[in-house]
């Protein structure tokens, strides 16, 4: 009988330090519901956050393992094989598990991209992302290029592709490009006409090149921005429910076993498969929320996903399911 994973030990008063300053950096709270919240008094609370300070726990990103729940982090990368997982402490209020989410991929991606062998690196869409983008320590790294990896909606929104790009680019001082497409075509062959035009099929071959990228998955719901704004009006999501889809990634609808489902939206989608991703050094999914439990086993089922950052509470739903 094969051994379970040997975890490793935790620095209880480290880990401590780092979930008050977390909850009071990142979540906001004041340090009496920091101190509600973690069932501690307020000057415990007070006390934490001038340790985290003098032990350097708390610059502008948390410079700690324990900032991110570790045992959780083992747990996952050895039921998923990944290469590394991140989980964000959970947020007092369930509603803001976006926000400490993206928190969690904006400070991976500070370590990511402070890597000078990372010169083309390729970004998603959502509500995720847009929250990591206000968390990625500023740098200089002119030697780098972002891409979208995505075509984007039609309609203008500070979660589209080409904002989201812009911004991460801005902030690291890097170069940056779009895929100018929108996400799906009319149809099948419309889409296969844009995808053998020459400008297309270069940018494919670019984005099937990058040395990691980050993207999130939707649920089927309206919580979800390509359900509420994305889909094209002449698909329901009724249609994609009763096929036994799940969700959403790069905007390959996929069944709880990660295939694509057999729809006719999955052909008209206007960028890089699912089949893609086997290629790429770094995939990094970023999706917290228990109500992205079936996508999120789903994609890690697939064995596409490198790193994985999540939420507390989504990250141990995951452990207790099945395999």
């Amino acid at each position: 009988m094969a051994r379970a994973p040997k975890l490793p030990q935790i620095d209880t008063e480290e880990r401590f330090l780092a979930q008050v300053a977390w909850a009071y950096y990142v979540e906001g709270l004041t340090q009496e519901k920091v101190a509600d919240k973690l069932g501690a008094t307020r000057l415990r609370v007070n006390k934490a956050l001038s340790e985290a300070h003098q032990r350097g726990l708390v610059r502008i990103s948390f410079n700690t393992a324990y900032a991110a729940c570790a045992e959780l982090e083992a747990a996952l990368v050895a039921r998923f094989g990944l290469r590394q997982a991140y989980v964000a402490p959970a947020p007092q209020d369930p509603e803001d598990v976006q926000k400490v989410t993206g928190a969690a991929l904006g400070h991976l991606l500070s370590e990511v991209l402070a890597d000078p062998a990372v010169k083309l690196f390729g970004m998603s869409w959502g509500g995720t992302l847009n929250t990591a983008t206000r968390f990625v320590a500023a740098m200089s790294r002119p030697d780098l290029e972002v891409i979208s990896v995505m075509g984007g909606l039609t309609q203008g929104s500070d979660l589209n592709s080409f904002e989201i790009t812009t911004r991460l680019a801005d902030l690291l001082g890097a170069q940056h490009s779009y895929f100018t497409a929108p996400l799906y075509a009319g149809s099948r062959e419309s889409r296969d006409t844009i995808m053998q035009l020459d400008v297309f099929r270069e940018v494919l071959e670019k984005l099937r090149g990058v040395d990691a990228m980050a993207m999130a998955a939707g649920d089927l719901s309206t919580r979800s921005l390509l359900m509420r704004d994305g889909m094209p009006k002449d698909v329901a999501v009724e249609e994609l429910r009763a096929l036994g889809g799940v969700g959403d990634v790069l905007g390959t609808v996929i069944d709880a076993e990660g295939q694509p489902i057999a729809h006719p939206i999955n052909e008209r989608v206007i960028g890089i498969g699912l089949e893609d991703l086997a290629g790429i050094p770094n995939v990094i999914l970023a999706a917290g929320g228990t109500y992205k439990l079936a996508v999120n086993r789903a994609i890690l089922r697939r064995g596409v996903v490198d790193t994985f950052v999540t939420d507390e509470a989504t990250a141990r739903a995951l452990l207790a399911g099945p395999r």
